[in-house]
């Protein structure tokens, strides 16, 4: 992972993903997010129990925290189960980001460092 990477800000969800799970695996964090099975053409779904809109990411270091994130392309919005989530995880004290790619030097600086 070089640092000073460029991401362009039209990028995908998808594309801004990948590169976030890249960059944690390089600074050393456990990554989980729950990936979407396509069930006929063009359908997709995301197995689950529970209440909706948790978090696309959960990122996990021994020293530097847990990050639950939620990633969105440039211009995407938070639905109101997504928004529900984040109330009720920052509300117990964890740490919550709403990322997308204009905030790529904050991020990096984030997984780099050390906890919040």
């Amino acid at each position: 992972m070089t640092t000073r990477q460029v991401l362009p800000q039209n990028i995908s969800e998808a594309e801004f993903q990948t590169a976030i799970m890249d960059m944690a695996a390089w600074y050393g964090w456990r990554r989980f997010h729950p990936r979407t099975v396509q069930i006929l053409k063009g359908a997709h779904l995301t197995p689950y129990k529970g209440e909706g809109g948790f978090p696309d990411l959960v990122l996990v270091h021994r020293s530097k925290g847990i990050i639950f994130a939620e990633l969105k392309a440039q211009k995407g919005r938070m639905s109101a189960s997504q928004e529900l989530w984040r109330a009720d995880l920052e509300a117990a004290g964890a740490e919550y980001h709403l990322w997308r790619p204009s905030d790529w030097w904050e991020i990096e600086k984030r997984l780099k460092g050390t906890k919040k």
